[in-house]
């Protein structure tokens, strides 16, 4: 169930572009420590479910057919809050770069009740030749799906 906006969450900063691709979260029993809140680790299963979706949703990538795939080279978060069994959490997603051969995917997860970003990450995604085993150049098709969806181009990085 993801839900895609035409404008960004209220808890959007001014500066920051909108996240368009939202997907709501379920927390489970098993997510949450022994200290009550959600324990660091679940929170990059709740990001890759924001990847996975926003790549079907955004790029239509049927895996099975495709030589060259996004793999993550790189990811890292800032936890800002804790989140308690119970909150309602979603996870927005939006591209932020767009490089020749890899793209930044700029992911947060908010407490729909509050509006409080709780956790923020960047992963950079790096496009990947099955067949050759090699990094390879983003496809036309990929680019141009990402700015549609984004409205704007993301900047390649400098």
């Amino acid at each position: 169930m993801t839900e895609m906006n035409q404008s960004s969450s209220p808890s959007a900063s001014t500066q920051e572009a909108p996240y368009r691709h939202r997907v709501p979260i379920q927390i489970r029993f098993n997510d949450v420590d022994r200290y009550g809140h959600v324990n660091n680790n679940a929170y990059f299963a709740y990001y890759d479910l924001g990847k996975e979706t926003y790549l079907n949703d955004v790029l239509h990538i049927d895996y099975r057919d495709s030589d060259v795939v996004p793999v993550i080279a790189n990811i890292n978060a800032d936890f800002i809050l804790p989140i308690f069994y119970g909150d309602n959490i979603v996870v927005e997603t939006r591209v932020s770069h767009l490089g020749q051969k890899s793209f930044t995917l700029t992911q947060r997860a908010v407490n729909e009740k509050t509006g409080a970003v709780v956790c923020r990450c960047t992963t950079v995604m790096v496009c990947f030749s099955l067949k050759r085993q090699l990094s390879a150049d983003i496809p036309e098709n990929y680019r141009q799906a990402i700015e549609e969806f984004e409205e704007e181009p993301p900047r390649p990085l400098t």
